[in-house]
């Protein structure tokens, strides 16, 4: 599976569990960390968990299963490092004090779509 699909695949799984604020970073040419970050927000410890285990398990179920998964004791920013697509479900003031979106202001923004395609979005913060 390619990069951008894994993360379409990645974000219409927490968009399933009704995470908000999904968003993609392309970070082709921008980092050797990733192709992609997906992010989503929870609005408890619980939507985070909950999200991240149901994200865990589907793309299990696809035969992907994350090098590594941090964050799951306290269910406030859960990290699944798929090597090329790196998802990462936070707690939302804590996606708001991190704000990984300004880190990577030069990354591409996507959406995804009711057809499961990836639409690109506007940089200014709060068009996702």
């Amino acid at each position: 599976m390619r990069s951008s699909e894994k993360a379409l695949t990645i974000g219409k799984l927490a968009e399933e569990k009704k995470a908000k604020q999904v968003l993609l970073l392309d970070l082709v040419g921008l980092t050797d960390v990733a192709e992609f970050f997906v992010l989503a927000s929870g609005t408890s410890e619980r939507h985070v968990k909950t999200v991240a285990e149901s994200v865990q398990k589907e793309m299990k179920e696809k035969g992907m299963v994350p090098f590594s998964a941090e964050g799951y004791d306290k269910g406030r920013w859960i990290i699944l490092d798929y090597g090329d697509v790196v998802f990462h479900a936070f707690l939302e003031p804590l996606r708001e004090m991190y704000d990984l979106e300004s880190l990577w202001i030069e990354a591409a923004r996507y959406k995804t779509d009711e057809e499961n395609k990836i639409l690109e979005v506007d940089h200014a913060k709060g068009e996702a």
